[in-house]
C-alpha cells in the first residue's frame, strides 16, 4: 500500500520527503485526463470505464486533487479529447479510433460530452487543452509549451484511462524531461484489475507512484499562496 493511502480510522502518514520536494506548488502542475462527461459522466460513451471511475473512487479523488490544487496555488490543466462533427483531423489508423466513430455518444466540440464531469471543479485560472487527434493529452498539444512557460517541472497525472491515455501521458512527460507523479488511486481503467497491474509493472518504472492524500499533504505543507484565483490579472 502506498504511504499516503488512508485506512479507516488511521492517521494520514507524513508525506515522503522526496515527494515534498517534487511537489512544491511553484514548479508543479496537475493534469486531469479525459475527465469529461462523455467519458466518465452518467451518459458516457464508455459506460464500463465510467462505472469503474465512479465506483473505485478515482473520479472523486481527481476532484479532491483539483480542489486542493486550487487552494495551494498549483496550476491545473484539463486535457479533453474531442472531435469535429465532420471528423476532420481525427485519426483512423487504429481499431480504437474506428470504434469511437461508431459509439452512440460522440465527443463533439462544443457539446455537453466534452464538458468537465462532476464532481471535478473548474476554476477560472485552470487551463483546458483540447485535442482532435491521437492518443496522448501531451504529444501534439499545447501542454508542453504551457508547462514550460509556467515554470513547471513536475506533472501530476490523473484521470482515464489506465489502458491508453494515462500511460501515453506519463511516457510523453518523461520523454520531455518532466518528472511524472501518478496518484494510483486517482486513475482508472478497464477492467478494474488492470490498473494496479499497469501501475506496478509499467508506470512505477518511470513515474513516482503515490496516492491522492499524499499529494495533497505535500501541497499543503509547502504552499506559499492561498489560491491562484488571487493572482492579479495581467
Amino acid at each position: 500500500m502506498t504511504q499516503g493511502t488512508l485506512l479507516s480510522g488511521a492517521v494520514t502518514p507524513s508525506p515522503r520527503e522526496d515527494l515534498v520536494e517534487l511537489l512544491r506548488p511553484q514548479a508543479c502542475a496537475l493534469l486531469t485526463v479525459e475527465c469529461q462527461r462523455g467519458v466518465v459522466g452518467p451518459d458516457s460513451a464508455l459506460p464500463e470505464l465510467a462505472a469503474v471511475a465512479q465506483e473505485s473512487g478515482a473520479l472523486g479523488r481527481v476532484a479532491q486533487l483539483v480542489a486542493a490544487a486550487h487552494d495551494t496555488g498549483v496550476q491545473v490543466l484539463h486535457a479533453v479529447a474531442e472531435r469535429r462533427a465532420d471528423g476532420r483531423g481525427a485519426n483512423r489508423n487504429a481499431p480504437l479510433f474506428r470504434a469511437v466513430e461508431r459509439l452512440p455518444v460522440r465527443q463533439l466540440t462544443g457539446s455537453a460530452a466534452v464538458e468537465i464531469a462532476e464532481p471535478v471543479p473548474v476554476a477560472a485560472e485552470d487551463l483546458v487543452v483540447r485535442r482532435l487527434h491521437g492518443l496522448s493529452p501531451i504529444a501534439g498539444t499545447e501542454v508542453d509549451a504551457l508547462l514550460r512557460n509556467l515554470g513547471c517541472r513536475t506533472l501530476v497525472i490523473t484521470g482515464v484511462s489506465a489502458n491508453v491515455a494515462i500511460p501515453a501521458a506519463v511516457f510523453d512527460a518523461v520523454n520531455l524531461g518532466y518528472t511524472a507523479v501518478v496518484p494510483e488511486d486517482a486513475i482508472a481503467g478497464v477492467p478494474a484489475s488492470y490498473t494496479p497491474a499497469m501501475v506496478r509493472h509499467t508506470l512505477a518504472l518511470v513515474a513516482a507512484v503515490t496516492a491522492a492524500d499524499e499529494v495533497v499533504a505535500c501541497w499543503r505543507r509547502t504552499a506559499v499562496t492561498p489560491s491562484r484565483s488571487s493572482f492579479p490579472a495581467p
